[in-house]
């Protein structure tokens, strides 16, 4: 008895002085902010969680997304039996021990099993196919939780037997609402602009506003009591100056971004990236317009460029910042530095103003579908010429119909690619 309590008082003591984002995990479905795309009202996590018809789970997400925290409170909402691993430290020994537990309860008390393993990624092909057996029969519940893509760390067999969920980074309301809830449990109040710092710096991840609101709130309480944590706190326990970044400014900023690469100017455009980034601007945001830019403003004059952009989204869902500072530098040096052209951003705006004001337009005959029975009957399909039948590759053929025969929705420039594509065109009449 004094044993127990002994055990149960360090318990206690060690749960007072738990990290804030231990004290302040989620129990409950309802607690967990910012997948409301998974856990809100009628959405499929939350249908499968609260009718206990959930099977085995891939959870994917960026660090700090509450993945351990919600495959925890999915037990809780259960009747059965939690366990828990590492794939850092854990082994197929490991594995089986469970198995072994997991028959055990369902054999005596009907009781099934749930097995958290956290950074499945980390498990050896052989260890993940140790999973297999339990996880096919239902012995097992698994709930796997990974970082990186399970299309390229998880093994086919296992990822077939599992519906995958993905978790979002952490939006700036969702990090505001975790500080808010620190501040309750800290009795501390803060200023208006070290919260938007704050969450601004979240970098989608909970822990880390958590843990950087808890070094601020230390630092506040060392001046006074209650606390009150200022801008300048923020900043101490981030590392990170705060730079004012209003909402007109915001769009200033993007505006000059995006028209120093559209100038093929690099150095502009890092500065004004380096701009964005130290005001907290979310690296999504950034890329997406990237992505935009290889399209509208260089497009066929270097078709890489669009790769390029692509690529630095991914690096950034992947990567994070800050290291994903690099992958947007490269991105922007690219693409300021590309040839540019917007000529097949001219071609689908002009195409589709066509199409929405002009007059409505068969499909013509040649060009329609032959390929069901009584296609041909309807005369479809008749004279057209197939492209490869011809030593070329191309053959003399109308593919508009006649009534916007002479529009030339794409006009290659003479800049970077496109003389390329400009020379082929002009190579080529059509009858």
């Amino acid at each position: 008895m004094p044993s127990d309590l002994f055990s149960a008082a360090a318990e206690d003591a060690l749960a007072a002085h738990a990290p804030l984002a231990a004290r302040l995990r989620p129990r409950t479905l309802n607690d967990i902010v910012g997948q409301d795309h998974l856990l809100g009202a009628g959405q499929p996590l939350r249908t499968l969680v609260e009718a206990d018809r959930l099977s085995s789970v891939i959870l994917w997400g960026p660090p700090g997304t509450g993945k351990t925290t919600l495959a925890q409170a999915i037990a809780a909402h259960t009747s059965k039996s939690f366990e828990q691993l590492s794939a850092v430290s854990a082994g197929v020994k490991d594995v089986r021990e469970v198995l072994d537990r997991a028959k055990q309860r369902l054999g005596e008390r009907g009781q099934g099993t749930i097995l958290f393993l956290d950074e499945v990624h980390r498990f050896s092909k052989s260890q993940q196919d140790a999973l297999l057996p339990g996880v096919e029969s239902g012995l097992l519940t698994l709930i796997g939780a990974t970082t990186e893509n399970p299309f390229f760390e998880v093994n086919p067999p296992l990822l077939s037997r599992s519906t995958l969920f993905r978790l979002h980074a952490l939006d700036l309301a969702a990090a505001a609402a975790l500080i808010h809830r620190g501040l309750a449990a800290e009795g501390a109040e803060m200023n208006d602009d070290a919260l938007e710092h704050l969450a601004s710096h979240a970098n989608g991840d909970g822990r880390h506003v958590l843990t950087s609101l808890e070094v601020a709130v230390a630092i506040a309480r060392a001046r006074a009591v209650p606390p009150v944590v200022t801008l300048a706190d923020a900043e101490a326990a981030l590392g990170t100056k705060a730079l004012r970044y209003g909402r007109d400014e915001h769009y200033d900023v993007i505006s000059a971004f995006i028209k120093s690469i559209r100038g093929s100017d690099p150095n502009a455009g890092l500065y004004w990236l380096a701009r964005m980034l130290e005001a907290g601007e979310d690296a999504r945001f950034i890329v997406r317009r990237l992505i935009i830019l290889a399209s509208e403003d260089i497009g066929e004059a270097d078709p890489q460029s669009l790769l390029v952009a692509v690529a630095a989204a991914q690096a950034v869902e992947h990567v994070g910042l800050p290291e994903a500072q690099l992958n947007l530098a490269q991105a922007v040096v690219h693409l300021a530095t590309a040839a540019k052209s917007n000529r097949t951003a001219v071609g689908i705006w002009k195409a589709r103003e066509d199409v929405a004001h002009g007059p409505s337009v068969e499909v013509p005959a040649h060009l329609r579908d032959a390929h069901y029975q009584g296609a041909q009957k309807l005369g479809h399909g008749a004279g057209y010429e197939y492209p490869h039948d011809h030593p070329q590759g191309w053959v003399p053929q109308q593919y508009l119909p006649a009534e916007v025969a002479h529009q030339r929705y794409y006009e290659p420039s003479g800049h970077g690619f496109e003389q390329e594509i400009r020379f082929r065109m002009e190579g080529r009449t059509t009858q």
